[in-house]
């Protein structure tokens, strides 16, 4: 008997990413594995697309902004003074909400800054996902399917090799 994706598998796949001009964005060295059915594991467009496949079957989505990571949001641009930050402060270097903004509503605390550039004593940081804005496009491989747990599915994710580890 085939086993097929539905609510509650567990499934292992290979994927690339790419771009809406067909570049590669990121490809998975190790498969992964998460947990179908909703539980927000996965972009919901592939996970439709995924429904009921077997292994060894494939899934190619095309993903709008807002499928994928949301679009651009300017808000999410910051200004900051240099001196809020560590010594050691370069271009590509992530902070979860803005050093010492103690204002900052809950989600400016939970957004993760990256900073964009440093210049004349001022910082600039942006809060959007580095793929927000950009349509992409999800191809992927289905290798593994199997039940899940009663504690996966309690916990919404999937366990043991390639899913999550709690710490």
């Amino acid at each position: 008997m085939f086993m097929k994706i539905g609510r509650n598998s567990v499934v292992t796949l290979s994927f690339t990413l790419y771009d809406a001009q067909g570049d590669v964005i990121e490809e998975s060295k190790e498969p992964t594995t998460y947990l179908h059915g909703g539980f927000g594991n996965i972009f919901p467009l592939v996970e439709q697309a995924l429904q009921d496949k077997g292994i060894g079957q494939g899934v190619r989505v095309k993903l709008e902004p807002e499928d994928a990571f949301g679009d651009y949001n300017e808000q999410l641009l910051r200004v900051e003074a240099r001196d809020r930050f560590p010594e050691a402060l370069e271009v590509g270097m992530m902070f979860e909400g803005i050093p010492g903004d103690a204002e900052a509503d809950e989600e400016s605390r939970a957004t993760v800054f990256t900073v964009t550039d440093v210049a004349d004593g001022k910082v600039v940081l942006d809060g959007n996902h580095p793929l927000a804005g950009m349509a992409l496009v999800f191809d992927c491989k289905v290798l593994k399917i199997r039940e899940a747990s009663a504690e996966e599915v309690a916990h919404g994710h999937a366990h043991g090799p390639g899913g999550h580890h709690h710490h």
